[in-house]
């Protein structure tokens, strides 16, 4: 039995390299570089093979790139139904406060004690994570992104939703919503200067590309609420004539409706944004929002485990899992699941 799972290992190596070739851009298979440019192969670590041949569990780790976000509870919520399901061993973790140091830092004692066999990451800077991200694939580590993407990196897929795209829907409800309408748009993030952000916001702006309205932002809210919430207070006071307020993430989004609820805007000014956080569901019921759009994280937290868990029991290549943009209203709230 050892003899020939070593020798499946070998072939699907081969075949990995073979299929790349005419492969679709987001897949790739156990021994498949090409696309990272070193033009080795991935090479599954000694220790890995051992543990999968003698039907050790598995370890996988999530590493999030701040787990005190609310986001992060539905995430971990589908991280254990595929652990479960699969028969691994998985586990969320990650700096609080979204720290891309020591998210670096954590995942190199990962790597270096030689004790997970997967990885999947959800990168706190896009630069600053790269490197840990080749180091893990040189290492014979599995490694993928989800949630955030990381695509100039090493990383063997990713799981979540086309950041730059859902960016553009966002725009396009706004414009829908606005019917027309033209004034300043002011843009909220909880961290403006982090690589998913900054995709959403591409979008975003490509989404109103000569639609008439002054984009104001994005402004950086911060994760804490009431920071958040007296920042939006102050940057609306200072844009007072704005007409829709935008959201780049479920947490700031969350602050601004409370704010737009308690300054009586509610309803005057329209706002946007992301995910179906419980709060979220309320504000949209209240009429305080417009619509949101949600990205499916325990989906994100299943296939990402069921990625890293298929490829090392089965050998199954690694693929791009898109997790969508679904627009959520006050009509259709409650069908779709709370994300918290």
């Amino acid at each position: 039995m050892k003899l020939t799972l070593r020798r499946r290992l070998a072939v699907a190596a081969t075949l990995g390299l073979a299929l790349l070739a005419g492969s679709a851009c987001g897949a790739v298979t156990p021994a498949s570089t090409a696309a990272n440019g070193d033009g080795g192969g991935f090479q599954l670590a000694g220790y890995i093979k051992d543990a999968v041949e003698k039907g050790e569990p598995l370890k996988i780790r999530l590493s999030y790139h701040d787990p005190s976000l609310a986001f992060a509870v539905p995430i971990r919520q589908g991280m254990e139904r595929g652990a479960k399901e699969l028969g691994v061993e998985a586990q969320m973790i990650g700096p609080t406060g979204g720290n891309a140091a020591d998210q670096v830092a954590e995942l190199q004692t990962l790597i270096n004690q030689k004790q997970i066999h997967g990885l999947a990451v959800s990168s706190a800077s896009n630069d600053a994570l790269k490197p840990v991200i080749a180091q893990a694939y040189d290492a014979g580590i599995p490694i993928i992104s989800f949630n955030t993407n990381n695509p100039e990196s090493k990383q063997m897929g990713f799981v979540g939703q086309d950041l730059v795209a859902s960016g553009e829907s966002l725009a396009k409800e706004l414009l829908g919503v606005l019917k027309g309408k033209k004034g300043k748009v002011v843009v909220v993030s909880v961290d403006s200067g982090a690589g998913w952000s900054n995709d959403r916001f591409t979008g975003f702006q490509t989404g109103l590309k000569d639609s008439g309205l002054q984009v104001v932002g994005p402004v950086n809210t911060g994760n804490e609420p009431s920071a958040a919430y007296n920042t939006i207070e102050s940057t609306m006071a200072a844009q007072s004539d704005a007409i829709a307020l935008v959201s780049l993430d479920c947490c700031s989004f969350t602050a601004g409706a409370k704010w737009l609820q308690q300054s009586g805007k509610a309803g005057k000014i329209h706002s946007v944004g992301f995910d179906v956080q419980p709060q979220t569901v309320d504000y949209l019921k209240g009429g305080v929002v417009d619509l949101t759009i949600s990205q499916g994280p325990a989906e994100q937290g299943y296939q990402a485990v069921k990625l890293l868990a298929d490829y090392l029991k089965n050998g199954t290549e690694i693929k791009d899992v898109d997790t969508g943009a679904l627009v959520v209203t006050r009509d259709n709230v409650a069908t779709v699941p709370v994300e918290g």
